[in-house]
C-alpha cells in the first residue's frame, strides 16, 4: 500500500480508470460480435448502418487512448473486409 497522501490518490485515480476502460472495451466486443451476428444472419443492409455505429466506437476509443490507434486501424480494416465478402 502507497503512504503518501499523493500516491493514495493516484491509486484511487488508477482504479477508476480502469474501470471506465474496462467498460469502453466490453461495449466494443459486444457491438463487434454484435455485428458478426447481423452478417451471419445474412442481413448485409442493416450491418452496413451498425458499422457506423461500431467504428465510431473504436475512434473514440483509441481518441481516449483505451485501445491503440493502429488497433483501431486494424479491426475497422478488418470489419470492411469482412462486410465485404458478405458472411
Amino acid at each position: 500500500m502507497p503512504r503518501r497522501r499523493t500516491s493514495v490518490k493516484k491509486t484511487r485515480a488508477d482504479k477508476k480508470k480502469h474501470l471506465q476502460n474496462l467498460k469502453i472495451k466490453q461495449q466494443l466486443k459486444k457491438s463487434i460480435k454484435q455485428f458478426h451476428g447481423l452478417l451471419t444472419a445474412k442481413n448485409i443492409a442493416e450491418a452496413k448502418k451498425f458499422l457506423a455505429q461500431v467504428f465510431s466506437q473504436l475512434d473514440k476509443a483509441a481518441k481516449k487512448r483505451t485501445i491503440h490507434p493502429a488497433t483501431a486501424n486494424r479491426k475497422k480494416s478488418r470489419l470492411m473486409k469482412r462486410l465485404g465478402k458478405g458472411a
